[in-house]
């Protein structure tokens, strides 16, 4: 099994929707501003402009933002349309409450596959380069890595079901441009957390990578909550 970093992300993109092409191409291109913040949590996305943007007819468009709503990228509003979630607190909990079920998931199965160094191997590809964007400052390179990093987890498991539910709920996670690494600290504590995963995987170790993993997703959960709290209350009162 080939591992090679990226492939598995492009080929999810492309099978996030079956069927007609045009509705896929829409869907892959809306997807990516949702989830670079260039449509911003709260933002009303309407038709018109993607035609434009996107040099599509309306009609796979429509069937595309219909799909990210399934998917919860998108929350449609009656007589209104289509807007960015704006998540709370207690929203990505949940998120982060099923993620971890997931991943745990996946860890077992893929400790239990053929492919278990492949997928070690091209996970220390990924965190080698993850930690030369922290050393850099560049925290939005950081987090398109940390996705693919944790898909090389779900791709490992074999189960297709998860990997399509897993990727939707990081979507969600991620709008709102990765609350957990503004965290000071927070990439830094990844990084590390990320190695215990790799060598936990690596060994065969099947309960120390499902500790690894829990550990890594509660603490970036906890980190989180924290940072939204803090920032809540530094809101002045009207």
């Amino acid at each position: 099994m080939n591992m090679t970093p990226g492939v598995e992300l492009a080929s999810l993109e492309r099978e996030a929707v079956r069927g007609d092409g045009l509705v896929s191409v829409a869907h892959t291109q809306i997807r990516k501003l949702i989830l670079s913040g260039e449509l911003s949590p709260g933002d009303r996305v309407t038709v018109r402009p993607l035609v434009s943007r996107l040099g599509l007819s309306p009609t796979p468009i429509r069937t595309a933002l219909a799909a990210l709503e399934r998917q919860g990228l998108l929350e449609s509003r009656e007589h209104r349309g289509f807007f960015v979630p704006q998540f709370s607190a207690s929203d990505l909990m949940e998120i982060y409450e099923l993620r971890e079920a997931l991943e745990v998931i996946a860890c077992r199965r893929t400790i239990q596959s053929p492919s278990r160094l492949d997928v070690a191997n091209g996970m220390d590809v990924l965190l080698e380069q993850q930690r030369a964007f922290v050393s850099a400052g560049d925290l939005a390179g950081y987090a398109d890595l940390d996705v693919r990093f944790h898909q090389l987890l779900w791709i490992g498991s074999g189960n297709k079901r998860l990997v399509g539910v897993a990727d939707n709920l990081f979507g969600q996670m991620r709008i709102g441009n990765n609350i957990s690494t503004r965290v000071p600290g927070r990439p830094e504590a990844s990084l590390s957390e990320h190695g215990a995963i790799v060598l936990a995987l690596r060994a065969g170790d099947a309960r120390g990578a499902e500790r690894a993993v829990r550990a890594h997703i509660r603490t970036a959960a906890k980190a989180m909550s924290e940072l939204m709290e803090k920032e809540a209350s530094a809101i002045p009162e009207l």
